[in-house]
C-alpha cells in the first residue's frame, strides 16, 4: 500500500484538516478556469508538473550541489536534480545548468554576482521601454548596486535600436550589457548584441524569461550560444513551476555561476520545484509541445491583428512571440482603467509602459488560453470582446457570461 497520497486524496485531506483553505483553493481554481487568462507571464502546468510539486521531496533539506550537500539523505534528490540539470542542457544546447534559481529575478542576481563587481556599469534596455526591474530599477538591487545606462527603441518602429547601443557601450564601455524585456514583443538579435559585446569587451548576459519557453519549442532565436549567460523563467511558456534556471555555453563560466547561486545568493535548493522543473523539460523536449510552442505564436499573430482590427495602437505593429503589447488611447480609455474594465467582465491581463509616452498600456499574452486548446478562432472572438469591453459599449455581466461559456468548452484542467 502506498504512504504517498494520491492528487485526489490529498485534495479530500486538505478539505478535511483546513476547510477553509481548501475554499481558497478551489476558488481560484474557479477564478481560473472560468476567466480569461492572458497575463503574458502566466501559464497553467500540467498535473504532472503539479504532482512533483507537491510531491515528498518538498521536505527535503538539500544545500548544495548534488554529490557535495551539507546534509545527509540526498541520494535521491542528487538523482532529481542531475536529470532536470541534463535535461536542461539538451533542451537549449548548453554547456552548463543550474536549476536552483527560485525565480526569475534570482537568476538574474546569481548573473550579476557572478560577473559583476558593485558600482561596474551595465547596459540594459531603459524600464520605460520594458526593461524589467532587475534592469537598474532603484527600487531594485540592481538599480543600487550597479551603474545601469539605459538604451531604447526606435521613436517610429519600436524596435530596439541598435545604433544606440552600440553608441551607449562605446562611450560608456559596461561590464556587461543585458538584453531582455518583459514587454517587447519582438525577436531580439542576439547577434547583434554578441556583436557590441565583444567590439566593448563588456559580457552579454540575456534575460529570457519570457521568450524560452519558445526557445524550448523551436518557435524563438536560441540565446546561448551567442550570451555569456542566459537567465530564464521556468513558468511563462515553458509551462513549468515557478522558479528560475541559468545556462551557459562556457564550462570555465559555471563554476562562477554555481558559486553565485549557492552559496552567495541563496541557501537550501527546493527540490521538489526543482522535481517539477525536470517534468517541465521533458515535456517541453516533445513534438507536441513544439507544437504548442508554434500555436502560441500564431494565436498571439490573430489577437494582435485582431485589436489593431478594433483600433487599439498595438506596439512595433504585431509579434514575433506570444506578447503583445497594446495602447488603448485610441478607443479613449487609458491602460489602468481598461484593465479594471476587463477584469470586471473575466478577461484578466496587465500594464505596461509604452515606449515615448507617460500613458500605461496593455500586456497580454497567449500562452495560457494556447494550453487550454484554444485556436485563430477564439483569438478572434476574444480581440472583439476586449476591445467592446474597452469601449464600454457591451455589458458586462453579458461579457463575463460569454466568457464562462469560452472557458466552459476549454477548461484548463478538463478532470
Amino acid at each position: 500500500m502506498s504512504v504517498t497520497p494520491t492528487l485526489d486524496e490529498a485534495d479530500l485531506l486538505l478539505r478535511r484538516q483546513d476547510p477553509e483553505l481548501a475554499e481558497l483553493l478551489l476558488g481560484e481554481l474557479t477564478r481560473q478556469s472560468t476567466s480569461l487568462q492572458l497575463i503574458a507571464a502566466e501559464n497553467f502546468t500540467s498535473p504532472a508538473v503539479l504532482a512533483a510539486l507537491g510531491s515528498p521531496l518538498a521536505n527535503k533539506y538539500a544545500e548544495g550541489y548534488p554529490g557535495a550537500r551539507h546534509h545527509g539523505g540526498c541520494e535521491i534528490v542528487d538523482v532529481a536534480e542531475r536529470l532536470a540539470v541534463d535535461r536542461a542542457k539538451a533542451l537549449f544546447g548548453a554547456a552548463h545548468a543550474n536549476v536552483q534559481s527560485h525565480s526569475g529575478s534570482s537568476a538574474v542576481l546569481a548573473a550579476y554576482a557572478a560577473l559583476l563587481r558593485p558600482g561596474d556599469t551595465v547596459l540594459a534596455l531603459g524600464l520605460p521601454y520594458g526593461g524589467h526591474l532587475t534592469h537598474g530599477s532603484p527600487a531594485n538591487f540592481s538599480g543600487r548596486w550597479f551603474d545601469f545606462i539605459g538604451y531604447g527603441v526606435d521613436a517610429e518602429s519600436g524596435l530596439v535600436d541598435h545604433d544606440q547601443v552600440r553608441a551607449l557601450a562605446r562611450a560608456h564601455r559596461p561590464k556587461a550589457i543585458v538584453c531582455g524585456s518583459i514587454s517587447y514583443p519582438r525577436h531580439l538579435d542576439y547577434a547583434a548584441f554578441r556583436e557590441i559585446a565583444d567590439e566593448t569587451g563588456a559580457y552579454l548576459i540575456a534575460d529570457a524569461a519570457h521568450p524560452i519557453g519558445l526557445v524550448a519549442g523551436g518557435a524563438a532565436p536560441n540565446p546561448v550560444p551567442y550570451a555569456d549567460v542566459v537567465c530564464a523563467t521556468t513558468h511563462k511558456v515553458l509551462r513549468g513551476p515557478r522558479g528560475g534556471m541559468l545556462l551557459c555555453a562556457s564550462p570555465e563560466l559555471a563554476e562562477r555561476l554555481d558559486r553565485a547561486v549557492f552559496p552567495f545568493t541563496q541557501g537550501g535548493a527546493q527540490m521538489h520545484t526543482i522535481a517539477a522543473k525536470a517534468v517541465a523539460f521533458g515535456e517541453a523536449a516533445t513534438p507536441a509541445f513544439a507544437a504548442y510552442a508554434h500555436q502560441v505564436v500564431a494565436n498571439a499573430g490573430v489577437l494582435a491583428a485582431g485589436l489593431a482590427d478594433q483600433g487599439l495602437a498595438v506596439t512595433t505593429g504585431g509579434t514575433d512571440t506570444h506578447l503583445i503589447a497594446a495602447d488603448p488611447a485610441p478607443l479613449g480609455v487609458e491602460g489602468r482603467v481598461a484593465r479594471g474594465r476587463l477584469a470586471a467582465a473575466g478577461i484578466v491581463l496587465d500594464c505596461c509602459a509604452l515606449p515615448h509616452g507617460d500613458a500605461r498600456g496593455l500586456r497580454l499574452g497567449t500562452a495560457a488560453v494556447t494550453t487550454q486548446g484554444m485556436g485563430a478562432p477564439e483569438m478572434a472572438r476574444i480581440a472583439v470582446l476586449l476591445a467592446a469591453v474597452v469601449r464600454g459599449e457591451a455589458q458586462v455581466g453579458r461579457v463575463r457570461d460569454e466568457v464562462r461559456e469560452l472557458t466552459g468548452r476549454f477548461p484548463p484542467y478538463p478532470r
